[in-house]
């Protein structure tokens, strides 16, 4: 029974990981997006040009996007192995991940003045990213609620696990006491032994000694 529920929130984790994962998958593509849209206004590769300033949404969307996916790698592997290494890391990932963005939340709903505490992004993509933000702002605002969401149920889920333990097989010797073959003969039936007069010599010779006594018999 243990091991059933043990294989079902294993299962759960996992799915519920995924969702992370195509997070930071979406994240990877908007931000490649970005770039692209970014070497075409400024007719060179961005990461080679050091004259201009640096775009600094586009840099940081992209680092979040590999973040996400090595967190829910993580997750997988925490989720499949069950080792307590495994989930501490992952839910320590995830805790971090909950503190930041819970830290930025804070400032925008608290700090009026918000936007000073951000560079100046020069590829004008924070700039779209807000007016589609105040644009949709209620839509953006479930979205963020179900991410929340989503990362506390792996924390939760991760929690559990670490308090089921890992699955141990237990294999026990009396199971296959009954197939082995014993190693020494049974002490029950002993070796039955022939006991004779020596014979010395080559074998032809001793049937010729055999054959003499018959005919003298």
């Amino acid at each position: 029974m243990g091991r059933m529920v043990r294989s079902c929130f294993q299962s759960i984790l996992k799915l519920v990981n995924s969702v992370i994962g195509m997070l930071g998958i979406a994240m990877i593509l908007y931000s490649l997006w970005l770039i692209r849209v970014w070497q075409r206004q400024m007719d060179e590769f961005p990461f080679v040009d050091f004259d201009n300033p640096v775009p600094w949404f586009i840099y940081t969307s992209l680092g979040l996007g590999i973040a996400l996916c090595v967190i829910t790698c993580s997750g997988h592997v925490a989720a499949e192995t069950t080792n307590g290494c495994c989930l501490y890391l992952y839910m320590l990932f995830v805790f971090l991940l909950i503190m930041v963005e819970a830290a930025v939340t804070v400032d925008v709903f608290i700090n009026r003045d918000w936007e000073g505490d951000f560079p100046e992004d020069p590829s004008g993509s924070f700039d779209q990213f807000k007016a589609f933000v105040r644009l949709n702002f209620n839509i953006c605002k479930w979205i963020g609620l179900s991410i929340v969401t989503v990362q506390g149920l792996c924390l939760l889920l991760a929690m559990i696990l670490k308090a089921l333990g890992p699955d141990q097989y237990y294999d026990s010797d009396d199971e296959y006491t009954t197939d082995r073959v014993p190693l020494l003969p049974n002490s029950a039936h002993p070796p039955t032994y022939v006991v004779g007069d020596p014979v010395y010599g080559s074998n032809s010779a001793s049937w010729g000694i055999r054959i003499n006594d018959k005919t003298n018999r």
